[in-house]
């Protein structure tokens, strides 16, 4: 399967507000992300998953290693405009991504200043915004849509460039729990049905399980890999990070604790459910 990231001994160093001392946000990261694949990276704040997603889009250049979008080595200043066609970020606030003050012209703006013809940014518009279930919304002003309206705004405006991944920096962050699940069923759906490559930064470990694969940092290193089944299966190493899982696989855990036979790997309600309907 094609590699669409390639993070190789990724180190970056920034100097603190002390001039003399520099600190290692990423510590010789390495990650490969497949086309099509849906990988979630958990950790709490400064543990380096945001300083990671700025590298994949070229918005921060490594102090050593490399990082490769589709091939393109993000270090070449002569890619970055590729790169950053081709892997599309969402950030935490959707304000912050929003430039126009009518909905279809802000999805349009990308497009326009890729160079695509007028013709073909009209059908972009039309189909992103259908994409993420806000075509009806195309002639209001952004300033009047809810946080989540807004972030599928700013998500439709990454679909509009055609890219072949897309970058979410904590895209929920802001939102209640219906804005998250309608902006995380836009995400999902896109991945599934589009074949986009999504890297979703998170702290919200529910959006992790219908991932393909889940990476755990803690000051600049990966510290546990794996499926979310493997990576949430260790809930007491996750509890020692200061992480916590998915509300459901920690009820499982405290009631092994009392005794009851249950899997380390339950993930969901519904699973959650046929286990203690089996128990005698």
């Amino acid at each position: 399967m094609e590699k669409m990231i390639e993070v190789q001994n990724v180190t970056f160093l920034y100097e603190s507000n002390d001039q003399d001392d520099v600190i290692k946000a990423l510590k010789d990261i390495n990650i490969e992300v497949k086309k099509g694949e849906f990988v979630t990276i958990i950790g709490h704040n400064g543990s380096g998953k945001s300083t990671l997603a700025k590298h994949i889009n070229a918005l921060l250049k490594p102090s050593e290693g490399d990082v490769w979008v589709k091939g393109m080595n993000t270090k070449e200043e002569e890619e970055t405009w590729n790169i950053r066609q081709t892997a599309g970020m969402v950030f935490q606030n959707p304000d912050n991504q929003i430039v126009a003050t009518i909905v279809e012209e802000d999805v349009a703006f990308g497009p326009e200043n890729l160079g695509v013809p007028s013709p073909e940014i009209r059908i972009r518009v039309e189909e992103a915004l259908k994409t993420v279930g806000m075509l009806e919304y195309r002639e209001k002003g952004p300033h009047l849509l809810s946080g989540g309206q807004k972030q599928r705004i700013a998500i439709a405006g990454v679909i509009a460039m055609k890219p072949d991944c897309i970058v979410l920096d904590e895209p929920t962050a802001m939102l209640d729990p219906s804005g998250r699940k309608d902006v995380m069923d836009t995400i999902k759906k896109l991945n599934r049905e589009e074949n986009i490559t999504v890297l979703n930064i998170t702290h919200f470990m529910e959006e992790a399980v219908n991932s393909d694969r889940v990476i755990v940092m803690e000051d600049g290193d990966i510290v546990l890999e794996g499926t979310p089944r493997e990576v949430f299966s260790k809930v007491g190493e996750l509890k020692t990070l200061g992480l916590d899982v998915p509300q459901v696989t920690d009820l499982a855990f405290e009631l092994r604790k009392e005794g009851i036979e249950l899997p380390e790997d339950i993930l969901t309600v519904d699973e959650m459910v046929m286990q203690l309907c089996q128990l005698k």
